[in-house]
Order: structure tokens, then C-alpha cells, then sequence
């Protein structure tokens, strides 16, 4: 019972530091943000959709999940250009870009060839979303305006990164059987 109490308390922990340091971040920014995330929403719908009713008009569903998915990319990049005053975090924001971009090309490329080997396709997309993810994590907190990660020296935080995404591409070569 102990261990459930400080997994909760830890997870409370956490949502709460991640909370404060999107606190600091730019309104602006913010704005951007909430568009990607209904962007992406959007698309995840569409594809829950598919899932349960079935894509017989295949280009029809395509052409939703990219357009949505487009949005999105065009979005980062805005919110890149936005945020060019901070120079310290364009190589990152620039990696998450490439890594939303690579993903976008490669779902082009599944919607003109074809997604025979399915699990291939699925855990090339994965890397590439699960990179940017873990990307905006070591963004956050190399962030010296973040309050909640000020303690945490930037090599600490690389090497977090580093480490999750090797377990995160050890996870998808397993997926790709």
C-alpha cells in the first residue's frame, strides 16, 4: 500500500512540474500549442474512426488524417519562427520539426506504395513521433525559465534523453517482429 501512495504522490509530482513549466512559457506559443494538440486530436479521431466503421473510401480517410496532420507540422514551424528570439532552443524545435516532417513523408510514401509490411510502417512513424516527444521533454527541461528543472544541470538532462530514446527504438525493433 505504501509503494501505491508514493506512485501517486510521484506521478501528482510530476503533472505538477510539467504544469509549472508550461507555466513560463509565452502566450503566444501557448496558443500555437493548443492548435497542434487539436490538430492532432483531429487526426486521432479520424483514425479511431476508421478503426471502428472501416475506410472504404480509403482516399477520403487519407486525406483528413494528412490534412490534419500537415496542419500540425505547419504549425511547429510557426511556432519555431515565433520563437526564433530564444536562439538556444531552435536546434531543438528544429529536430522536432524534422522528426514530425520525416513522419509525414513517410505516411505520403505508405498512402502511394502501399503499407504491406504494416508493423514496418507503424514503428517508423512511432520513432519519429516518439522522438519528438522525448525532444520537447529535453526542451523543457534545458529551459532555464522553468522553475521546476532550474537544479537540473543540461548534461542531466541530455543524458535522460538519450536514455529514453534508446529504450524507446529497443521497443520498436521489437515491434517490428
Amino acid at each position: 500500500m505504501g509503494r501505491t501512495s508514493s506512485t501517486k504522490e510521484d506521478a501528482g509530482a510530476l503533472f505538477h512540474s510539467l504544469r509549472s513549466a508550461y507555466a513560463a512559457t509565452l502566450v503566444n506559443l501557448k496558443i500555437i500549442d493548443l492548435y497542434v494538440g487539436f490538430a492532432i486530436f483531429t487526426a486521432l479521431i479520424q483514425v479511431v474512426y476508421m478503426a471502428m466503421v472501416g475506410s472504404f473510401p480509403f482516399n477520403s480517410f487519407l486525406s483528413g488524417v494528412l490534412s490534419c496532420v500537415g496542419t500540425a507540422v505547419l504549425a511547429v514551424c510557426l511556432r519555431i519562427q515565433v520563437n526564433k528570439e530564444n536562439k538556444e532552443f531552435k536546434i531543438i524545435d528544429l529536430y522536432v520539426g524534422f522528426a514530425i516532417f520525416t513522419a509525414l513523408i513517410q505516411v505520403v510514401y505508405m498512402a502511394m506504395v502501399g503499407s504491406f509490411p504494416f508493423n514496418s510502417f507503424l514503428s517508423g512513424v512511432l520513432s519519429c513521433v516518439g522522438t519528438a516527444v522525448l525532444a520537447v521533454c529535453l526542451r523543457i527541461q534545458v529551459n532555464k525559465e522553468n522553475k521546476e528543472f532550474k537544479d537540473l544541470p543540461p548534461e542531466r538532462a541530455f543524458a535522460d534523453f538519450v536514455l529514453c530514446n534508446l529504450v524507446l527504438h529497443l521497443v520498436i525493433m521489437n515491434f517490428l517482429g
